[in-house]
């Protein structure tokens, strides 16, 4: 029989303890076997020792940590003495693993959800697995911690009132700066992930959208070539070259002045010639004066100069 704990954060095992323990500096602690439910777990974003006692806890004492790669989890299990069965769970496999959690959960088990870094549900899968967890009835509890959103945003010097997160943009250029277009015109400070592949051609298309706003490039946060670099986009632009693109990479973009609403020129013919090449000359016009901020009279006659460009019409459509 497993001795029983009240402790809040884990007590000293003694010889003879049960293997729901984990162990931190030397240390070895026992855990209690959390309520069933499913536990959203937040682990670090790199930098291992950001993990909460809580979390540490709730990871020793669960049945089942439910994770993106084992090989990544198993790193932080290792660390700190954590016996725990891993079981897989990505957007690969979900659709398969779903009704096993829920019958664990059914069943009595505790499971913790937890992704390769950070928060789980932000930018990872496991939306799904909630919203069937919520629909059956079990309990889900969150055990708060790290996220590389709320790290970028707070070391980023930019201000944090009003936020908007992104997320990743998509891969192409063509949409990538239409969706750069729309997210100008929100009147907060924006996050967005980037992978090292890409980041420059991001930088470039973020300086002939938003050029003149301050902002930050936040790499490898928390892990040891952590590198954060302040300045305008078009700055940062300019320097993409230089830039060491491995690792991982949150982009925080501050909100735009009163100027700034007023998209730029090239930014405007970027946004035409992208509608141009799926809508009509009437469509494009429609979501450039949406967008832009100017005149539907200017934007016009610009579509339609590049309407012939593009495609050598008219533009009467």
């Amino acid at each position: 029989m497993r001795a029983k704990t009240t402790a809040s954060y884990g007590t000293e095992v003694k010889a003879g303890s049960p293997d729901r323990t984990f162990s931190i500096h030397g240390h070895v602690l026992t855990a209690p076997k959390p309520v069933p439910g499913l536990y959203l777990v937040a682990t670090p974003i790199g930098h291992l020792g950001d993990i909460t006692l809580r979390a540490l806890e709730t990871l020793a004492g669960v049945d089942i940590i439910a994770c993106e790669d084992t090989r990544i989890t198993r790193r932080l299990t290792d660390r700190y003495v954590i016996s725990a069965q891993l079981k897989q769970y990505h957007e690969h496999n979900a659709a398969m693993a779903r009704p096993k959690i829920l019958e664990k959960l059914a069943q009595g088990a505790s499971i913790a959800l937890v992704s390769d870094a950070g928060t789980p549900l932000i930018s990872d899968p496991g939306f799904k697995l909630v919203r069937e967890v919520c629909a059956a009835g079990h309990a889900v509890i969150a055990v708060p911690g790290a996220s590389s959103v709320l790290t970028a945003l707070s070391v980023a010097a930019l201000p944090t009132d009003r936020f908007f997160f992104e997320g990743f943009l998509p891969s192409k250029e063509g949409a990538r700066r239409t969706r750069l277009a729309e997210l100008a015109k929100i009147d907060a400070t924006l996050v967005m992930f980037e992978s090292g592949n890409r980041v420059q051609d991001t930088l470039a298309d973020l300086a002939a959208v938003m050029g003149a706003r301050d902002a930050a490039i936040c790499r490898e946060l928390t892990k040891l070539h952590e590198a954060i670099t302040r300045a305008p986009v078009s700055e940062l632009a300019k320097r993409a070259d230089t830039l060491e693109t491995r690792g991982e990479f949150v982009l925080v973009i501050g909100p735009p002045s009163a100027d700034a609403q007023i998209m730029g020129q090239d930014a405007l013919d970027d946004l035409l010639r992208s509608s141009l090449k799926r809508d009509s000359v009437k469509d494009a016009v429609a979501h450039a004066v949406e967008l832009s901020g100017r005149h539907r009279r200017e934007i016009y006659a610009r579509a339609l100069e590049l309407a012939k460009e593009i495609r050598g019409d008219d533009g009467e459509d």
